[in-house]
């Protein structure tokens, strides 16, 4: 390994993707100084209303096994082994994730997870962390930030070898290259769904433990809206309403308590008896909004670079995000053992990698969006994922799009997207035409003949 220990690295942003950057730099020899707005979240109760658990699968796993985390974090986690489907008026049933006894999911908590990043950063000598300090500007050429501490109003300037954006949907990092557009040739995109979201939850039992099924995602589709929910350790769930703005069942239309009890009553009377304080949860919960932000270049000058979602935030819908982010720290970390600190030359080939990939999960959580909410509950869906498992369950190689995506860290986002795409049209043409009444070992010289095009096309 080379030594690194004179190189100087800013990170603005102290969230999962700069703590997690933090920590693997620091390991290396790298200076390290952090800059967060925000106070210190191991001193706040309350992160800003921010969803309080995530999906933890393989690819942020092998972040963390870089940093040798992997085993501490999933002593925290609970895992889900597949979406349970809680229908309008029918009885509920569960969808497997995969056909394989050990690919699930897991349920992890945010601020526990950041904490514990925050913590292992701190111990670090080569680590120093800012909270309250606000950048405003980055000079993208002298790697030189500045702005001021929310407290104090003191001015900070700083200046490192290397500045890392990792703040967020609305960076300021990237909002610095964004001043350079013409000169950068610099490309930003944000489009918001017609579907806004707002946080409720289920209370453990009184004597402790769950009310629902523990091990599952659970999902109550509606057509054009749903509520999701994710199991918690202290025994409770957080669930999400993800709703239009708009219309009937509308953010925006559901004001008075009397119009939500009409609503909750005639779609969710079945989670009731489980959220006796809905309505207060409603009134006081906010409404978030769920964008997708696409950008390139990622990196300027050799000096500065973004990731996380600075550089692709994406929509929840197929637990990617974090998992999404922390696959950058590990391909930049991949990137300094092949160009040490040439920056130039590695930020350049970090972002050329990890474009396209970004924008293959942005593309897949937006297509995840309607499955979730329109056809989980479809008879041919239901049919084809009855075919994906029996195919998982019987052949070791085929996985399905899902499978590849979640259960396969070492493809490519944009290969999994591709050849998943590819095996869906597939199989719903088959069971279109054939119903249950398909011969596995047929269906499977099918998909072989499939990945060998596709192989020989790529």
């Amino acid at each position: 390994m080379k030594n690194n220990k004179k190189k100087k690295v800013i990170i603005v942003g102290a969230g999962l993707c700069g703590s997690l950057l933090a920590v693997r730099l620091a390991q290396r020899g790298y200076e390290v100084v952090v800059y967060e707005k925000r106070s210190d979240m191991r001193n706040d109760s309350n992160d800003s209303g921010r969803s309080i658990n995530l999906a933890l699968s393989n690819r942020g796993l092998m972040a963390l096994d870089r940093v040798g985390l992997r085993k501490t974090v999933i002593q925290d986690c609970i895992p889900m082994k597949g979406r349970l489907i809680h229908p309008l008026g029918g009885e509920t049933f569960l969808s497997p994730y995969s056909g394989r006894e050990d690919d699930y999911i897991n349920s992890v908590s945010r601020a526990g997870l950041n904490i514990l990043l925050l913590n292992e950063a701190e111990f670090r000598d080569e680590v120093t962390l800012h909270f309250n300090a606000r950048i405003e500007n980055v000079d993208l050429e002298k790697g030189i930030v500045k702005g001021s501490d929310a407290v104090d109003g003191k001015k900070i300037e700083d200046t490192a070898d290397l500045v890392v954006g990792t703040d967020g949907a609305g960076s300021v990092v990237r909002r610095s290259m964004m001043s350079q557009t013409t000169k950068l040739l610099f490309n930003y995109s944000q489009d918001f769904l017609r579907h806004g979201y707002k946080e409720l939850s289920i209370l453990p039992k009184d004597g402790g433990g769950f009310k629902i099924e523990k091990n599952a995602l659970h999902i109550w589709p509606r057509g054009h809206f749903m509520i999701i929910a994710l199991p918690n350790l202290d025994g409770s769930f957080t669930l999400t309403m993800f709703h239009p703005f708009e219309g009937e069942v509308g953010f925006n239309t559901l004001d008075t308590r009397e119009k939500v009890e009409q609503m909750f009553n005639k779609y969710y009377a079945d989670l009731l008896p489980y959220i006796p304080h809905y309505l207060d949860e409603y009134f006081e919960n906010p409404v978030g909004t769920l964008g997708t932000i696409k950008a390139y270049p990622w990196q300027a000058y050799g000096k500065t670079v973004i990731m996380g979602d600075a550089a692709h935030a994406i929509v929840p819908f197929y637990g990617q995000g974090m998992n999404a982010s922390f696959e950058d720290v590990r391909v930049f970390d991949d990137m300094l053992n092949l160009y040490g600190d040439d920056f130039d030359k590695l930020l350049f080939e970090f972002q050329e990698e990890r474009k396209d990939n970004a924008d293959a999960i942005a593309d897949l959580a937006i297509d995840n969006f309607y499955e979730m909410r329109d056809k989980v509950d479809d008879d041919d869906f239901m049919k084809k994922r009855k075919l994906e498992m029996q195919l998982e369950q019987t052949y070791s190689n085929y996985y399905s799009k899902y499978s590849l995506v979640t259960f396969k860290p070492e493809l490519d986002y944009k290969i999994a997207m591709d050849l998943g795409r590819k095996q869906d049209a597939l199989l719903l043409k088959m069971v279109q035409e054939n119903g249950d009444n398909l011969d596995l070992i047929i269906v499977m010289s099918e998909i072989e003949a499939l990945h060998k095009s596709y192989n020989n096309e790529s």
